[in-house]
């Protein structure tokens, strides 16, 4: 349902003036841009007045001189999916679209949020957060698991460590002092987009091998199987944790839960990875096509996140 003047703080002008902030410095820069232009382009088909922003140091006077309506978030990554950004246009009396400056900050760290979802119920498997020295000096999880920045998304610089034999991985320069070290969860990915407060339906993605991120940005990275062919009770699971998970985080607007699923276990099998709060809006990304295959088209979607925007996330 749209939100009123009064909840949205934008004016009642006939087109009103949005803009797509996109791009910016982090590691995800190249999918924000794309993200940014596909939703640019559907806002301009659905009427309203669009100036693309490449977010940058002087964002703050950019905005100031733009003086939008509505500030679309389709940044990725660090400072613009971390609740930075969010505290600008809250700071700015600017009306924004997805999560407010503290649930965004929250699921952006992966341990955090995974101390959220226990708190709520929600299966995980074992984490812990250890020094990147640690790490490449020892095995501190028995393998196989994973390791990754506790602060990254679209699975940069992510590792998987299948066996002991292969010693400890040796992690890039570019990788953060402390990491996180998860448990591998064997099984299929699943994935669930929530709008609002409504789960749309679940994805099965399928690869070739890891999910990373040529697999999920690359013409023929992945198959999407949506909605997934899987049974009815993991179904209805996924759609119950994604809501779940959507409003332990106080997330608001569009989000995406990401799941393993054993299915050798059933519902036991079955646990959650992370929330993301800015998913993806590229030509290959699985929220877009997720709200295709329940009636709302690319553009419906876009309005829907311009109507919902406000500040006081």
């Amino acid at each position: 349902m749209a939100r009123t003047e009064a909840e949205t703080g934008m004016s009642s002008r006939a087109a009103p003036k949005v803009a797509v902030l996109m791009g910016g410095p982090s590691s995800e820069r190249e999918v924000s841009l794309s993200s940014g232009r596909e939703c640019a382009a559907a806002l301009r088909d659905e009427g309203y007045e669009v100036i693309e922003v490449d977010a940058g140091p002087d964002l703050a006077a950019r905005l100031d001189d733009l003086k939008p309506d509505v500030a679309f978030n389709a940044l990725h990554g660090r400072w613009g999916e971390d609740g930075c950004v969010q505290g600008l246009l809250e700071w700015m009396g600017v009306p924004y679209t997805h999560s407010g400056v503290l649930s965004s900050a929250l699921a952006m760290d992966k341990e955090r949020t995974k101390d959220a979802y226990r708190a709520s119920g929600l299966p995980v498997v074992d984490s812990r957060l250890a020094c990147k020295d640690e790490v490449m000096a020892r095995h501190v999880l028995t393998p196989p698991y994973v390791v990754k920045p506790n602060n990254e998304g679209s699975s940069v610089g992510v590792y998987l460590v299948q066996g002991a034999a292969n010693g400890p991985p040796q992690l890039a320069a570019s990788m953060p002092d402390v990491v996180m070290v998860e448990a591998f969860a064997p099984g299929r990915e699943l994935t669930t987009t929530v709008v609002g407060d409504r789960a749309l339906t679940v994805t099965d993605i399928v690869t070739d091998g890891w999910y990373d991120y040529d697999a999920k940005y690359k013409p023929g990275g992945s198959r999407h199987v949506v909605p997934a062919e899987i049974p009815p009770k993991i179904f209805d699971a996924c759609l119950d944790y994604a809501v779940r998970a959507h409003r332990c985080l106080g997330c608001r607007g569009v989000t995406r839960t990401d799941f393993r699923w054993d299915e050798t276990r059933g519902l036991d099998g079955l646990i959650l990875l992370e929330t993301n709060t800015q998913p993806g809006m590229t030509p290959t990304s699985l929220t877009p096509e997720q709200a295709q295959v329940t009636g709302m088209g690319f553009g419906a979607l876009c309005r829907w996140i311009v109507e919902d925007a406000s500040c006081n996330r």
